[in-house]
């Protein structure tokens, strides 16, 4: 049976195991809205999106954990529209919001990173990129993909997307870079760490010119898509060091 624990007990532990102090971000990491002071039941999910919210009250969460919260740096800062709504169901059910966006990526064991590598069947031998959130390996089995194509495959397989790939010209891939989310501007770096394929969720116009002039493939494989494995790892690693109960709830994003 599981038990109740108390918000600072919760906090305590995500602040010890993923360290946000570390990490210069785009927004605030930790508690993010405050509800209850005791936490009985986690819900887990990518972003703090109204249907998440939704989803957890129904769930009866006294906490919801994410990687996407609502709050980044640049927005005007009024409570309107979509903002309004969804902290208004926050308040009304008393449920606290905890968001950790680059301390998630990069956790090497339960980070959004480093889950998706595992998925994947890659080794990490390496980072590289701004505050080192990227990581480069091979593959487990010491073998290498015949092409971009062939490492796509094992992408959609894992991931249930389509990736969009460039490669030119086709050719052996067995060093691979990965960050996950919208980290399409790693791609320079990943190409100077000198890797085969580089993998992430989202392409810019750019990166389809280099991936061609470099012969590095560039594989955007959905921002949603690679940042699924963060948030559940950590929250139920979390739950299950309290005590407390976890669920995943995912919310279906094409982007």
């Amino acid at each position: 049976m599981s038990k109740t624990v108390t918000r600072q007990a919760l906090l305590n532990v995500c602040t010890e195991l993923l360290q946000p102090a570390r990490f210069k971000d785009y927004g605030p990491n930790g508690l993010q809205v405050e509800g209850a002071g005791t936490v009985r039941h986690i819900v887990s999910g990518v972003t703090a999106s109204r249907a998440l919210i939704e989803a957890a009250i129904d769930a009866k969460a006294d906490a919801i954990f994410v990687h996407h919260g609502l709050f980044w740096r640049g927005q005007d800062g009024t409570v309107t529209g979509w903002m309004k709504q969804r902290l208004q169901l926050l308040l009304a059910h008393n449920i606290n919001l905890l968001a950790y966006h680059l301390p998630l990526d990069a956790h090497p064991e339960l980070g959004n990173n480093a889950q998706l590598g595992k998925r994947l069947g890659l080794q990490v031998q390496g980072a590289f990129g701004e505050q080192d959130l990227g990581l480069w390996g091979t593959r487990i089995d010491g073998q290498a993909f015949a092409d971009a194509n062939v490492l796509a495959t094992v992408v959609s397989t894992t991931l249930q997307r389509e990736p969009v790939v460039v490669q030119m010209p086709p050719r052996e891939i067995r060093k691979v870079a990965w960050c996950t989310g919208g980290a399409q501007s790693y791609f320079e770096a990943a190409i100077a760490a000198g890797v085969d394929a580089f993998i992430t969720g989202e392409i810019s116009e750019p990166q389809a010119h280099l991936a061609r002039e470099t012969g590095v493939a560039f594989l955007a494989c959905g921002h949603h898509a690679t940042e699924r494995y963060g948030a559940p790892a950590v929250a139920a690693y979390v739950a299950a060091q309290l005590g407390i109960t976890h669920q995943f709830i995912e919310i279906d994003n094409p982007a």
